[in-house]
């Protein structure tokens, strides 16, 4: 599964490097965390959300070192067509 950022803007994506990488080292891995484009920065509703290989996270963009949610493609598709219709 693919994630694009809103209207294809880039400028948006915040990239997190793994907490395993290494400065020198060649296994380097990095996560793009892309913000809800319903959030604002004084709202309640801040969420972002990344995908990793076989795997959607989610947090609170106000919190990015607190808890997440971790869903399968399948289960986040559930959601997001579930969220839609509420």
């Amino acid at each position: 599964m693919t994630l694009k950022p809103h209207a294809g803007d880039l400028s948006t994506v915040e990239w997190a490097k793994s907490s395993y990488s290494t400065n020198d080292g060649p296994q380097c891995v990095e996560v793009a965390w892309l913000k809800s484009s319903y959030s604002t920065n004084d709202g309640p509703a801040c969420v972002e959300v990344a995908a990793t290989s076989g795997r959607i996270h989610v947090r609170d963009s106000k919190d990015p070192q607190g808890p997440q949610l971790t869903f399968s493609p399948e289960a986040w598709t559930e959601f997001v067509r579930f969220a839609s219709t509420v």
